[in-house]
């Protein structure tokens, strides 16, 4: 089970989906069993076999994943998840078959990310931007501890072609990185702009919202949202106080998405939206709205938390 929460971590901040992440794990697992007996016991290092199976996979899936966007209906996001590194580990601490985070493959260990961090809708989405090789060869480095001459072997590149990779991977990601707020004065702005929204106070939602602020909302085609971000305090306010006027029997509550406060929607206690708040300055900077009902199966299936 320990390897197995491993690769669903993997396959999960490899491709932001938890359907995607665990047909990963089948197939790694599938493969596994494919081998005869003697093939299995001479591998010294089943983790880190089943680490660069499941990462050559979700390398394959990364790349048809870029054709399958541009066919999807409107803006897409990660699947939103419950709870933070603790349920998605990735077991950073040890285990990876004698391999561990200890820096000697270059870089700064401070540069990292933190677990927490790695599965956040944030960060979730600024990796999607990057290039399926750059992304594989940064969770693989930075995330798990990987070392660039293993991480050669799945992406099929030199160890300096994988570190310039990741080197690459982390400069992008710094240029578009969201900067995290302390969870106190997350959970303090989150509980603010729920008030905000609940009284319908337009001016005071709009203080509580970075001045470009923006508003993704996913939607994937099976429910109506908005195809493009909404930009702008004052335009983000009117959009969100006019999605409560459409339906008042919306019930709005805190929770933690992906490790960090962040707002679930029910109606009659079905879960139809959930919300990942991107806070900074004491203000919310950035709202990802999944309403994709194929994306809400952990909320929907598990009920209120």
């Amino acid at each position: 089970m320990a390897e197995r929460r491993r690769l669903l971590g993997l396959g999960y901040r490899m491709l932001g989906s938890v359907q995607d992440a665990e047909d990963v794990v089948q197939e790694t697992y599938a493969r596994w069993y494919t081998l005869s007996d003697a093939e299995q016991e001479a591998i010294v290092a089943p983790l880190a076999w089943l680490t660069r199976v499941a990462s050559r996979i979700c390398l394959d899936q990364l790349a048809s994943a870029r054709v399958r966007r541009e066919r999807y209906t409107g803006e897409w996001l990660p699947e939103p998840v419950r709870g933070g590194a603790t349920t998605w580990t990735s077991a950073g601490g040890g285990g990876y078959g004698g391999s561990g985070r200890d820096g000697a493959d270059g870089g700064d260990p401070a540069d990292r990310v933190t677990l927490d961090e790695s599965v956040s809708m944030g960060m979730l989405v600024v990796l999607d931007s990057v290039t399926p090789a750059e992304r594989v060869a940064f969770v693989l480095h930075d995330v798990f501890g990987v070392p660039f001459a293993e991480i050669a072997e799945t992406v099929g590149r030199s160890p300096a072609a994988c570190r310039r990779l990741a080197s690459s991977a982390r400069r992008r990601l710094a240029e578009r990185r969201p900067v995290g707020a302390t969870t106190t004065e997350h959970r303090r702005v989150v509980s603010a702009f729920l008030d905000a929204c609940g009284t319908g106070d337009l001016d005071t939602l709009v203080a509580l919202l970075d001045p470009a602020v923006e508003a993704r909302s996913d939607g994937g085609g099976k429910v109506r949202a908005a195809l493009r971000p909404v930009v702008g305090a004052d335009k983000v306010a009117r959009f969100l106080l006019g999605l409560l006027r459409k339906d008042p029997g919306l019930d709005a509550v805190e929770d933690d998405v992906n490790g960090s406060p962040g707002v679930v929607v029910r109606i009659a206690g079905t879960t139809v939206a959930v919300v990942g708040v991107g806070v900074r300055a004491g203000r919310v900077r950035d709202l990802w709205l999944v309403v994709n009902p194929d994306k809400l199966h952990a909320w929907t299936d598990a009920g209120p938390g």
